[in-house]
């Protein structure tokens, strides 16, 4: 009995293990299609994810579903950019709800390394916005309905990162690291959810002025939650910012789905001036525990009111610090003196309402003191601006107060000088007695080295000039990467591109020496090792084109090397802007020619795609030169590997470049034309494969000259119009096409002299011949012998296919001329049957006739001596005899053609 038992309970339990480790693969696609069609249904988004990972065991009792690689991904204006990528979500669910299938209750959620990237644009519209419009909005909602159940009790946000450009407002969040939990009962209409944050580095920008810069940051806030108003009250929340310590209450609350309400501040409790200077980030990084300091300062500052695509809340901080003093230990001054006084405020939330504005700033580093004043007002309709900057620094010194990081060293003398009082209206219009700017700027002996620049930035002079019209660049020159260089223009809105982050408008010219634009991009030669080159190649990033400039460049370079190639002598016109560079008239001299570049290089559309549009004017270039040097010429032109000579060249194209700068294949499309202007094919396989199997010595190598052709390529594929060239006294008349992948499709039409043939040329052209007479195709064979080849296979292994002219063309033409001379033939012998029969009838009458006149009359004549019914008789009998005579004589004759 014992023993049955047992044996029953051992088979419960492995039916209970084998359906705990099944039941979730028969729910397995059932769960993935809801998910799915929930996610699509409700957001204006391509939703998509890569699996599903089930378990009972994760969270027992409870159901564990996993979403791996959860990407959302924009459509319309934001096509392409991701909104929402994440590693993994896990979820906890109630195993009965999925059996059930009604409803889902969900207790625990956890995102692992998502990695968020939000996006206003100029015209205010926002990346997340896609959640569809809500159609049963009128009907109350009915709970009892709803396929979701929300039982959370907790949720976790690991490693996230979250980026957040508001290109509208010209501000710039980054988080980075950010992992953030919460605890709480989400059953209950009013809760306190117990919140812990904790991120790497923050960094905020506003306009151009980085206000934070990878700071850490920890958050530990008691949240009150109400569910029935929307409202979220901070109770004590506690926030570290490197080493300041902030205190924050206030609450925020949900309007609407547009419309967030909050009031919210902050205060600094420490008035200790260390902790205000862990802000400093070159500070912060280095040794920061063992700075010595003193001084005093405070730092608060409030948000107020509703934000919404169309409003913004009052804000305001103030910033002050008075005696600031600090030292390294192990180095020999301090920075002392340190007085700020600033205030940031806006009263009612209407940004052209911001007011900034910053009295006092001023420090001294050995005894030599600097001085900065600043207000700005009215910021969007017309910018104010009253600011003053002055002092003198040797920057050699700076290493005496300050650490800065493993292997960087600055040395330098910075002179400044400079004010500007006025409104940007003043400058727009031209009004330059209403704008006050005056001052120089001037840094000479300039030297810095850093761990991103170990060869070292040096600028031996740079002498700023500013005036209400523009800031004038007297003089610039310096070194960098080994290219001496200079250059000199003005800068006309240097303001408006510092506060209002306007792309900056400027004209420059520019001379160099030597460029080694490999080095300047940051491009090095392909790695020996596979392996290694495959990973540059994946790190390997285009050049970005700045997106705030507009400058115009007249440039002048002695030498430039890019790759494989050298360019001298190199001018012309270069436009940067709109994230677009505009190369106009861009002249050298390069691979024993000359060359001329117009056309674009642009990366707004993508940043790892950029687009080109290029026309090229190149001539007498090395073939062999320019066929090394460039891996395209190498896609148009494969003849050239085996060709040498001098080319020119006009050519237009455009398409994509890949991550490496090179021109990705699939993308270009464009059309030109080449002339040969003198050239030499040796040991190219198809021309080859023609001499062995026409036994033509002369065509193993040929000499060219003077040879045009047109082409276009587009899909990978290069056509080239039909050509005539004369080769050692063969004519040839060359077209067709050839792939990016080397294959080919060509047809030559060839008069050759069968003097130039050997014995197995001419048997081949026999043998054609009479392949051709077999089928009814009179072929005569004269001193020149025309030939029909088409060319497949690829460039390295072609397939060649000949056949003579005459076989090919003729068949068609003797077809038609068969059948017009057997019309013209039934045309001609009913024709002389008609003539007969029609001079019969007319002899006749004229008989009649004058039988009739002279009395005569044969009353006996039969229907047979009749004239009339005599003539039409005769006439059905001549035709009639003449067809069949024809059809009788082209039945009995033999059809060659069938043979």
């Amino acid at each position: 009995m014992l023993k049955k038992i047992l044996k029953i309970v051992g088979i419960t339990m492995v039916v209970l293990i084998v359906a705990a480790f099944a039941v979730p693969y028969f729910f397995k696609d059932k769960i993935i299609a809801k998910v799915k069609t929930e996610l699509n249904n409700q957001l204006n988004a391509k939703v998509d994810f890569k699996d599903v990972d089930i378990s009972v065991f994760r969270h027992f009792p409870r159901l564990a579903v996993g979403l791996e690689d959860l990407q959302v991904v924009g459509i319309g204006e934001f096509a392409g950019d991701t909104l929402l990528a994440v590693k993994q979500i896990d979820v906890a669910l109630n195993l009965m709800s999925v059996i059930k299938g009604d409803k889902m209750d969900i207790y625990n959620i956890a995102l692992i390394q998502p990695r968020i990237h939000a996006i206003v644009n100029k015209d205010g519209a926002a990346n997340w916005d896609i959640t569809k419009p809500d159609t049963t909005a009128a009907t109350p909602a009915d709970t009892s309905k709803s396929k979701f159940a929300l039982r959370l009790q907790q949720y976790k946000i690991e490693d996230a990162y979250i980026s957040y450009d508001d290109r509208q407002g010209n501000m710039a969040l980054l988080v980075t690291g950010l992992t953030h939990s919460g605890t709480g009962d989400f059953t209950q209409d009013q809760f306190l959810l117990q919140t812990s944050t904790v991120a790497d580095g923050i960094t905020f920008r506003y306009g151009l002025i980085p206000y934070l810069s990878q700071v850490k940051t920890k958050l530990d806030a008691a949240i009150q939650i109400d569910n029935n108003s929307n409202t979220y009250t901070f109770k004590d929340g506690k926030a570290t910012i490197n080493n300041l310590e902030l205190a924050l209450q206030g609450f925020f609350k949900l309007v609407n789905d547009s419309t967030y309400g909050m009031d919210m501040s902050f205060k600094a409790p420490s008035t200790n001036f260390k902790d205000l200077l862990s802000l400093v980030p070159a500070i912060y990084k280095t040794d920061f525990d063992k700075i010595k300091t003193s001084g005093t300062a405070a730092f608060d500052g409030f948000v107020k009111g509703n934000y919404s695509p169309v409003q913004m809340p009052s804000f305001g901080l103030d910033l002050a610090v008075k005696d600031g003093f600090f030292q390294y230990p192990d180095l020999p001054k301090p920075v002392k003196n340190i007085q700020i006084a600033m205030k940031i405020s806006n009263p009612d939330g209407v940004p052209d309402h911001t007011v900034v504005d910053m009295p006092t700033g001023h420090l001294e580093m050995d005894n030599t003191p600097l001085d900065l004043r600043v207000l700005v007002k009215t910021p969007v309709s017309d910018l104010y601006v009253d600011a003053a900057a002055k002092g003198k620094l040797d920057l050699s010194k700076i290493t005496e107060f300050v650490k800065l990081e493993a292997g960087t060293n600055l040395s330098g003398l910075l002179d400044a000088d400079i004010s500007a009082k006025g409104n940007m209206s003043a400058i727009e219009k031209q009004q330059y007695d209403r704008f006050y700017a005056a001052g120089t700027l001037q840094l000479s002996n300039m030297l810095y080295k850093s761990k991103d620049y170990p060869d070292g930035v040096k600028v031996n002079n740079l002498s700023l000039q500013f005036n209400p019209k523009n800031v004038t660049v007297k003089d610039l020159n310096g070194q960098y990467l080994g290219t001496n260089f200079e250059a000199n223009g003005e800068v006309n809105n240097l303001l408006a591109y510092t506060l209002k982050n306007a792309p900056l408008d400027g004209k420059f010219n520019f001379k160099a020496d030597e460029i080694n634009l490999d080095k300047w991009m940051g491009t090095t030669p392909t790695a020996a090792d596979p392996a290694t080159a495959k990973k540059d190649s994946a790190a390997a990033i285009p050049f970005a084109v700045p997106a705030n400039l507009d400058i115009v460049l007249a440039a002048n370079v002695n030498k430039i090397h890019y790759d494989k190639a050298d360019l001298t002598n190199v001018s012309g016109n270069l436009l940067v802007k709109d994230e677009t560079v505009n190369m106009q008239q861009l002249k050298a001299n390069a691979l024993q020619g000359t060359m001329e570049i117009n056309g674009s290089y642009s990366t707004k559309a993508s940043k790892t795609n950029p687009d080109i549009n290029l026309a090229y004017d190149v001539q007498n270039l090395d073939v062999q030169q320019t066929f090394n040097t460039f891996n395209t010429v190498q896609k148009l032109m494969p003849i050239g590997k085996f060709l040498s000579g001098k080319i020119s060249s006009q050519l237009t194209m455009h398409g994509k470049l890949g991550k490496d700068m090179s021109p990705d294949l699939s993308t270009l499309t464009g059309d030109g034309n080449l002339l040969l202007i003198q050239g030499f094919l040796k040991q190219f396989a198809p021309v080859d494969q023609l001499a062995s199997t026409l036994n033509v010595s002369q065509l193993k190598d040929i000499s060219l000259r003077d040879i045009k052709n047109y082409f276009s390529f587009e899909n990978g594929r290069v056509k080239i119009n039909p050509f005539n060239v004369t080769v050692a006294g063969i004519k040839m008349n060359i077209g067709g096409s050839h792939g990016f992948d080397q294959s080919l499709d060509y047809t030559l039409q060839l008069a050759l002299p069968r003097s130039m043939m050997g014995s197995a040329g001419n048997t081949l052209v026999n043998n054609l011949a009479s392949q051709a007479q077999s089928k009814g195709i009179p072929v005569n064979l004269g001193d020149s012998v025309h030939l029909q080849v088409l060319m497949a296979g690829n460039i390295l292994k072609p397939s060649v296919k000949t056949d003579l002219r005459e076989t090919a063309n003729s068949l068609k033409s003797q077809a038609t001329e068969l059948v017009k001379n057997k019309v013209d033939s039934v045309k001609t012998t009913v024709k002389d049957s008609l003539n007969q029969i029609k001079n019969t009838a007319v002899n006749s009458l004229k008989n009649e006739l004058k039988n009739q006149l002279s009395g005569k009359k044969d009353s006996t004549q039969t229907a047979a001596n009749k004239p009339l019914d005599n003539v039409s008789k005769q006439a059905g009998e001549s035709v009639k005899n003449t067809l069949n005579g024809l059809f009788k004589k082209k039945a009995n004759n033999t059809d060659t053609t069938k043979h």
